[in-house]
């Protein structure tokens, strides 16, 4: 075997992981925003849902979770919050990610105004 082509062997043996990491790491990234924008969209039903009334929150949390969970997000957690005519949504959950770093926790909120219905 020549010079060339130990040299060469080596320089593949360097680069292919480096490229394998940044195409897995793009994949992860994929992922983890496609996850901030389930929970987006989830605190988004959740507080549409809220805003006519108190009467409506079970239903609220439940759609809000239902579109959580078949998003993908994994340990849901919703929070609502009525103060001063504004209605705050937390949803919170963990993106499925393959190698999870920490990276994995996902909040989002929605803020809308409270409903007044007068007869």
């Amino acid at each position: 075997m020549n010079q060339r082509g130990v040299a060469e062997s080596t320089q593949w043996a360097i680069l292919l992981p480096t490229l394998l990491l940044l195409v897995l790491g793009m994949v992860q990234l994929g992922v983890w925003l496609y996850s901030r924008t389930v929970a987006s969209e989830a605190a988004a039903v959740t507080a549409d849902l809220r805003a006519t009334g108190p009467a409506a929150e079970a239903a609220a949390r439940l759609a809000g979770e239902r579109v959580a969970t078949r998003g993908g997000l994994q340990q849901v957690e919703i929070g609502v919050a009525a103060d001063n005519g504004h209605l705050v949504v937390t949803v919170s959950g963990r993106a499925p990610l393959f190698f999870d770093v920490g990276q994995g926790l996902v909040v989002e909120h929605a803020v809308l105004p409270l409903e007044r219905v007068t007869p």
